[in-house]
């Protein structure tokens, strides 16, 4: 029997009938952070103002490439008002996430277009953005590296001095006298035997450009920076503060205890604050200004053309096929435009080497990820670091071999899917516990009542309309990228009414953790929701240590030290109990509140009066405040082999699928997405209200990244489109008319209450299913996005069944 004949009896569960079996967690809770954000109480860094404050601003390259020749700064700090000016010649500071390849000023020579080759300090921004203008800089412009293909031809060195770079050893790779800042492999059985085995193989090249992160808030950093000791202390909008702190330290040869970083709430973020970026600039100016705070505040302009992007990518993928739909061997290389500077650039790159093949059992395959230095505006970090680039490549690749043998998309997906006992490139084992990929697609094909493909005679017939449909799905996969010792720490704190205050080291900056935690909590503990309160607020001198807030793992992790700060809390609470009720703790059980004897549960004596210790009648007190702490480190992971890509690098697996139905005006190419189901193995549902939340702004992500979004750049690699009239994101018009979240539930054994990491996987695969249903629609294969009304157009007009 087939998998599509199978379908009538697949049953899943759906936004619009999920309930949890839990007293508080997978409850739709509404967000503990939500009163205070609608109504303007919140405090981001963006509307920080401290006494004294100066602020910063920064002149930019306006070429890609160019030689200073000069910079002439004294009309700036002639400038009344004026309290620094820096450039290139006054700091010699470099900084790196994991290459050290970036000077805080371009010194010498420019390498984009919005490099900064300035700063001045004053009492307003007026000022400041009065001196900028004054400041004279001389250029002698020089050929850029354009593209990826002039980079590897290396004729010109982005970086001259790669061969000397420090960088994290065994994990990235530079390639000496080349402009790939790192090159990373996996392979897995042999490609010879896989080719050889091959009815059919099929070579494709597929690509999109880089595209911006737009949070609300936009970069901010404010800087108060000792001249004459290490201290330096920082208020930043960055997602990452001990990450922060370690790289601080490291730029500034200072101790990590010297440097404080305070992160009030943070207007989104999508990955684009993971790194190191306006903190070291705004400390020199500190500095140089005598320690006064300042701060600086990207314009919407400079986050184009100054901020990072998602890189653009590059995939060639290669696949052999038996007649009867059996994948036999892939062979794959990732070419990653990551700009003029490394940071999270390399390790998109990294991951893509163990979760660039899809979620298939694919027994020969290899993968060759190149993170390519350009002359371009620098990558980093972006919401499902690689994946929907890596699947673009993938899941358009397996759309066109199932057109090419003649099967159903759907049954070809499922003949070669990750199964339990399968093994990915990694040779990582797939077990129950890493949730269904099967299950996702099968519901999604489902919901959106997928039958068959069109023939070519049914397209024609409704080309006349002037409007055709078509559907389409593609697959999801993505694990948190982290190192192997990565660790997360909370502390629990009970007051005196019984109310119970969590710190942690993490930043919620919209995903919805200080939620998520307190619902855990208070599972837990069995307490009422609203008497536990995650503060918003994280300072590296009193919050426990967080690696990172990336990767889609808060919830796992944090929600684990959570559980575990929880479990001790309690004990600490039957200790005190089976000492005023003279009784051994094996004897007790908590409820509601409280802590009770089990045979006996009206004898009971309320957390409120043990946290902060218990008095008897007398007054004499025992116990006393009642602190707990909580950790989860990532435990098993290892680094990967350099040559095989061998090694466990995957904390847990989260598998989903997307269907799309969309309509397609034949006149302009316009695309309108009607109905989208999404289906994730989130393995328990922590708070229903955000997950679906979660879908419908991933969904909108990757519709922008699948029909709008997109840099362009001159023939110098100036960038074309650095604002919202030419760089357009998705607004409620784009909104298809339906999202169906659906939510497969086979628990992760080690997750918190099984749960799995949903944040970043909503968005990926969304361009892929969507060029897949444009196939339907039309019978073109596109291999490039955005798909515009006039790329569509374009491939419409061609005649080609394939538009490259």
């Amino acid at each position: 029997m087939s998998y599509l004949c199978q379908l009538e009896n697949f049953e899943y569960s759906c936004c619009r009938d999920y309930e949890s079996a839990y007293k508080h967690v997978g409850k739709p809770y509404i967000r503990k952070d939500a009163v205070e954000k609608v109504t303007g109480q919140a405090t981001y860094a963006f509307d920080m103002e401290l006494p004294g404050m100066l602020h910063a601003k920064t002149l930019h390259s306006p070429y890609a490439r160019a030689r200073i020749v000069s910079i002439d700064t004294s009309k700036a700090r002639a400038l009344y008002g004026v309290k620094a000016c820096l450039c290139g010649k006054d700091a010699n500071t470099k900084v790196g996430l994991y290459m050290q390849d970036k000077m805080v000023f371009a010194s010498g020579e420019t390498r984009y277009q919005g490099e900064v080759v300035a700063a001045v300090a004053a009492t307003t921004e007026a000022i400041a953005e009065r001196a900028i203008s004054l400041i004279e800089v001389e250029y002698e412009v020089l050929e850029p590296v354009i593209n990826v293909d002039q980079a590897l031809e290396a004729k010109t060195l982005v970086h001259p001095d790669i061969n000397t770079i420090q960088h994290t050893v065994g994990v990235f790779f530079p390639q000496p006298d080349t402009n790939i800042a790192s090159l990373n492999t996996s392979r897995r059985g042999s490609l010879v035997k896989g080719f050889d085995e091959a009815d059919l193989i099929v070579e494709n090249e597929f690509s999109l450009p880089a595209v911006a992160h737009v949070p609300l808030e936009t970069h901010v950093a404010i800087v108060e920076a000792d001249p004459y000791t290490d201290k330096i202390r920082i208020w930043s909008s960055a997602q990452s503060p001990f990450a922060l702190r370690q790289m601080m330290a490291a730029a500034f040869d200072v101790k990590e205890s010297d440097i404080e970083v305070h992160i009030p709430y943070v207007g989104g973020a999508f990955g684009g604050k993971a790194g190191i970026h306006l903190e070291p600039l705004v400390t020199l100016l500190s500095r140089a200004a005598g320690g006064v705070p300042v701060k600086l505040r990207m314009t919407r302009e400079q986050e184009f053309n100054y901020m990072p992007t998602r890189a653009g990518m590059r995939g060639r993928i290669k696949s052999g096929v038996t007649k009867d739909g059996k994948i036999t061997a892939t062979e794959i290389v990732y070419d990653w435009d990551s700009g003029a500077y490394a940071d999270y650039g390399v390790n998109v790159g990294k991951t893509a080497v163990y979760g660039g093949l899809g979620p298939y059992d694919i027994e020969n395959a290899s993968i060759v990820s190149n993170t390519i230095y350009t002359n371009k505006v620098f990558s980093t970090a972006y919401r499902g670091f690689g994946h929907l680039e890596t699947l673009w490549t993938v899941e358009r690749q397996t759309d066109i071999l199932s057109q090419k043998l003649g099967i159903d998309p759907y049954e070809f997906r499922m003949m070669n899917m990750l199964k339990p006992g399968s093994k990915t490139i990694s040779e990582e084992v797939i077990t129950e516990s890493s949730g269904s990929p099967c299950d996702c697609l099968s519901a999604v094909v489902k919901e959106i009542g997928w039958t068959g493909r069109k023939t070519q005679e049914e397209r024609e017939k409704e080309w006349k309309t002037g409007k055709v449909r078509g559907k389409g799905f593609a697959m999801i996969q993505k694990a948190p990228a982290m190192p192997a010792n990565t660790a997360t720490s909370v502390i629990m704190q009970m007051v005196g009414d019984g109310h119970v205050n969590i710190m942690m080291g993490a930043v919620d900056y919209g995903q919805g953790a200080l939620t998520a935690l307190a619902q855990i909590a208070a599972q837990e503990l069995d307490i009422p929701f609203d008497m536990v309160k995650v503060i918003p607020q994280t300072n590296t001198e009193t919050n426990p240590y967080d690696w990172n807030t990336v990767a889609s793992k808060l919830t796992f992790m944090a929600g684990n030290a959570v559980i575990q700060a929880s479990r001790r809390m309690v004990d600490q609470l039957k200790d005190v109990a089976a000492r005023a009720l003279r009784c051994s703790p094996d004897v007790l059980g908590h409820a509601d509140g409280y802590i009770y004897k089990k045979h006996m549960p009206e004898i009971r004596i309320a957390y409120k009066d043990m946290a902060l210790g218990y008095a008897y009648p007398d007054g004499m007190g025992i116990g006393g405040p009642i602190i707990s702490h909580g950790v989860c480190m990532a435990d098993g992971l290892t680094n990967l082999d350099p040559e095989t890509g061998k090694g466990l690098p995957a904390l847990a697996w989260t598998f989903g699928a997307h269907a799309v139905e969309i309509e397609l005006d034949v006149e302009t190419g316009n695309i309108d997405v009607l109905k989208v189901a999404s289906a994730f193995d989130i393995g328990q549902v922590i708070n229903e209200r955000m997950v679906y939340s979660q879908v419908i702004g991933g969904v909108m992500q990757g519709i922008g990244s699948a029909i709008l979004e997109g840099y362009k750049f001159s023939d110098n690699n100036v960038l074309l489109n650095p604002s919202f009239t030419d760089n357009k994101i998705p607004t409620m018009k784009d909104m298809p008319f339906e999202v169906v979240p659906i939510y497969i539930e086979n628990p992760q054994l080690n997750g918190p209450y099984g749960a799995r990491g949903i944040a970043e996987h909503t968005m990926i695969s969304v361009p892929s299913a969507i060029g897949n249903a444009l196939y339907e629609a039309t019978g073109i294969n596109f291999y490039r996005l955005p798909l515009t009304p006039e790329n569509v157009m374009l491939g419409i007009l061609s005649g080609e069944k394939d538009c490259r």
